[in-house]
This record gives structure tokens, C-alpha cells and sequence, in this order.
């Protein structure tokens, strides 16, 4: 069993699901616990945000798809990274849940702020705050290993 990809600059890298199956499931679990409850389109919102702040293409690509497939505009995803500037396409939940997303997952350049966190939990209840918090830590994970392992925009590897 072969535990190495090959990226676009045709260097081998880790196949994460290969080498480490256990840690790879857990993952996958933890990701469907996050999403269980909230609305689709949301969760696509959060991962593409997110994806968009860590430089994941891997990723975008795949959630940009799956936003699609799911229903979702092409307007409002040419608008996800510049949501502040077009609120009108967004809900006043989507807005709380994409500022909280990038909150967590540019933490060490402040933190998370008190008001970004209390619109978030004036707009969710306490359950759909922890699955949304739970779905911003998955995709951030996912950001990482897709790019620590060189994973390619277009490869869409789940099958």
C-alpha cells in the first residue's frame, strides 16, 4: 500500500488517509458530528470562508462544487471573501457565522473578539454555536492537511 501522493510540482507527499486511517476516520466523524443540525448551505459558506483565508485551493474547489450541487448562486459565492461589503446577498446568520469563521481561523491575530462571538451566539442557539465552532476546527483541520500534503485543486478524492 503506497502512502504517498504526488503533487502538481510532481514531489511526493504523505497520503494522509493511507498512513494514518484511524486519525483520517476520526476526522470524517468529526466533521458529520459538526454539520449534523445546521443548514447546508451554511456549512458550505463556512468551509468555503475558510478555505478561502488558508490558501486551500483543494478544498474551495471541492466546497465551491458541493455549495453548487447543493443549490447554492454563483452570485453569492463570487461573494463569500468580500461578504462585509456585500451583506445583502447574506443572512444576518450567515454574516455571524462567516465573521466567527474568520475569527477562529485567523486566531492568532487577536483572538476571537467578544462582539464577533456575541452576534454568533445572539443568532444560533447554545447547540448550533458549538456544531458551527465544531464545523470551523474541521474545515481549518482539513485546510491543513489538504495543504501539508500538497493535495491538488480538481482531485476531489472522496469517492
Amino acid at each position: 500500500m503506497t502512502t504517498t501522493n504526488t503533487n502538481v510540482t510532481g514531489t511526493a507527499r504523505l497520503n494522509f488517509a493511507k498512513a494514518a486511517p484511524k486519525v483520517f476516520r476520526a476526522l470524517i466523524g468529526f466533521d458529520a458530528a459538526a454539520r449534523e443540525g445546521l443548514d447546508p448551505a451554511l456549512v458550505e459558506l463556512i468551509q468555503i470562508r475558510a478555505s478561502h483565508l488558508n490558501h486551500c485551493a483543494y478544498c474551495l474547489h471541492m466546497h465551491t462544487n458541493d455549495a453548487r450541487k447543493a443549490g447554492e448562486t454563483e452570485d453569492r459565492l463570487h461573494m463569500v471573501p468580500v461578504w462585509r461589503e456585500a451583506r445583502h446577498f447574506f443572512t444576518e446568520k450567515e454574516q455571524a457565522a462567516l465573521a466567527l469563521t474568520e475569527a477562529v481561523t485567523l486566531v492568532a491575530d487577536g483572538g476571537v473578539p467578544d462582539t464577533v462571538y456575541a452576534e454568533a451566539a445572539g443568532r444560533f442557539d447554545e447547540q448550533e454555536l458549538a456544531h458551527v465552532l465544531s464545523l470551523i476546527l474541521t474545515i481549518n483541520t482539513w485546510n491543513r492537511v489538504a495543504l501539508s500534503t500538497a493535495k491538488v485543486a480538481g482531485t476531489d478524492e472522496r469517492g
